[in-house]
């Protein structure tokens, strides 16, 4: 059962559809007011279970969550849609020319604790452009495209997993991470000294630059302008080419040491400072905005708050409430793994059953070296042909020539302008007329740079067909461990208060849930905050879901996905 969320021709009105699986309308279309949407999502939800369909995730969902409704299951067109447009899967399905266009990307404002319903549902009802037809002809689009595709069960995986994490970012947006305010801003005095009026170089911070200007005999110096630390440091005879940290470094001049120092303080200041903190903590959680599918092989992003860097330097506020724990979990070796199983390749399958890739890989052939094992494997799997890596390669290849070959194969046809797709269809954007003009150049010039642009993109898809499998198998993961934790406990219960919230955190008064929610979630690395009496549970359906990934994509195969599991009250002691 589909039910089909679209915006009305009144202002401040909602239309709702259901749909029987078939693809035919199960009943009347309802209009909805916007101030009754979340009870209307909520009643559907409870009496038919469907599959939500809407044109955008982020339109609709945080709404909902902000007046306490929640959905099991969606189906993002948006999403959906980037996939299939460029999906190798679909080329010839016609999907391209039955697709409708994308309405307009106009957010709600994030949902904070003084936020008004009605407004949030406002914005959707007003900009969202998708009139019930539109969602129902996309929808039926896309079903035709799948079901008429070369892999129909890979895409319609990848289409599901897909939605599924636009669920799960919505969530993780709404709940936040615990985040204790007080001991952030210690750490900040820590670091750079008390706080400065109007966004002025904190005390430490200044030092380091009053420092910086004497090392450099530069009084006027603004070390924050990338031309002036350049003119700068070649005044003084440091002839570096960029500011970069790996190649300052290299350079014996008494300047480095502060401005390295300065640089580090620096990005600690503008990223994650005293305004950082002001924007986007309240109430006691971090609320960072995730952007799924925001890079082109599928990872995650963040649009806003860094989610996707959290420094080691602040992780120490990321702390988990009084009777709760943060449950952190990573997958060993994702990557590799990932390409062991793309490849086939039974001997490399073999070097990480039940035990650390990388060392059973240097067991059979690097003398026992895991340091080496690990330079040469992700040097195959990221196209680095030079140094230790290149020099490593002819072995690597010789011990694992399925594995070698299958990355080889994916560079080599990104170098003659082919497009690459990962395991359930993902498929690189293709070339641009520009590029395919540039291979054909007649000078030696040209030529030098078509060759140069070739050997980019080879790199490109090289990376493009394990990285973006490996986040296939992540969000895979991270669906399985929501449907999990909603089976755990189904009912958000809710204490009335925070009497025991430490100074810092959540005022008195406001409600917290008492059930474990996913609350952070970075490539291969997951968060739950979770209740001590459900931590056991917890840890095995973190291991769970990952077996269940890895069946979901690659079937019952003789490799392993194990994930590492740390039980911490910081998030700096998860690492």
């Amino acid at each position: 059962m589909y039910a089909l969320l679209a915006t009305a021709a009144e202002p401040a009105a909602v239309e709702l559809q259901l749909w029987d699986d078939g693809g035919s309308p199960a009943s009347d279309v309802r209009k909805v007011a916007a101030a009754s949407l979340a009870g209307a999502v909520r009643a559907t939800e409870r009496e038919h279970r469907p599959r939500w369909v809407w044109d955008r995730a982020q339109h609709w969902y945080p709404g909902l969550l902000a007046a306490g409704t929640r959905v099991e299951r969606c189906h993002d067109l948006a999403l959906c849609q980037a996939i299939l447009l460029h999906s190798q899967f679909t080329a010839g399905t016609g999907y391209r020319q039955r697709a409708r266009a994308l309405p307009p990307e106009d957010l709600p404002p994030a949902a904070g604790p003084d936020t008004a319903q009605g407004s949030l549902f406002d914005q959707p009802a007003r900009n969202a452009g998708w009139g019930l037809d539109a969602v129902a002809a996309e929808l039926a689009a896309q079903k035709t495209a799948i079901a008429s595709s070369t892999h129909p069960a890979r895409l319609s995986l990848l289409t599901t997993a897909e939605s599924a994490g636009a669920l799960v970012a919505a969530e993780m947006q709404n709940e936040g991470i615990p985040w204790r305010t007080d001991l952030h801003r210690r750490l900040l005095d820590e670091l750079l000294g008390t706080e400065p009026p109007d966004h002025a170089r904190p005390p430490k911070l200044e030092a380091l630059a009053v420092e910086l200007r004497a090392a450099l005999d530069a009084p006027a110096l603004n070390p924050d302008s990338p031309q002036d630390l350049m003119r700068a440091l070649h005044r003084a005879g440091i002839d570096a080419k960029s500011t970069r940290s790996w190649e300052l470094q290299e350079y014996q001049h008494r300047a480095i040491g502060p401005l390295l120092a300065y640089r580090k303080l620096s990005r600690l200041f503008t990223t994650n400072g005293w305004a950082w903190l002001d924007q986007w903590v309240r109430a006691g959680r971090f609320h960072p905005e995730y952007l799924v599918g925001g890079v082109v092989s599928g990872r995650w992003a963040s649009r806003g708050g860094g989610a996707m860097q959290i420094p080691k330097q602040i992780r120490g506020a990321a702390v988990a409430d009084p009777g709760f724990k943060l449950v952190v979990a990573d997958a060993a070796q994702l990557e590799p793994r990932v390409l062991a199983a793309l490849a086939q390749d039974s001997a490399m399958a073999a070097a990480g059953r039940d035990k650390d890739l990388y060392a059973g890989i240097a067991a059979q052939g690097f003398g026992g070296e895991r340091a080496m094992a690990k330079v040469a494997l992700l040097g195959a799997i990221y196209g680095s042909t030079s140094g230790e890596s290149g020099r490593l390669m002819p072995q690597l290849t010789r011990m694992y020539p399925r594995a070698v070959g299958f990355v080889e194969e994916a560079a080599r046809a990104g170098e003659r302008g082919e497009q690459v797709s990962t395991h359930l269809g993902r498929s690189t954007p293709p070339v641009s007329e520009q590029w395919r003009a540039g291979q054909r150049s007649s000078t030696a010039d040209e030529q030098r740079r078509a060759e140069s642009a070739a050997r980019s993109r080879g790199r490109f898809t090289r990376n493009f067909v394990v990285q973006g499998t490996a986040a296939e198998w992540a969000c895979c993961w991270l669906a399985e461990l929501r449907r999990r934790l909603r089976a755990l406990a189904p009912e958000p219960a809710l204490l009335p208060d925070r009497a025991l919230a430490p100074a810092g955190g959540a005022p008195a008064g406001t409600a917290i849930t008492t059930r474990p929610e996913l609350v952070f979630f970075l490539h291969d690395e997951v968060m739950v905050h979770c209740p001590d009496a459900l931590v056991g549970a917890v840890t095995e359906i973190v291991h769970e879901s990952s077996r269940v990934a890895t069946r979901l994509l690659f079937g019952r195969i003789p490799l392993e996905f194990p994930v590492n599991v740390t039980v911490v009250d910081s998030y700096a002691d998860a690492k």
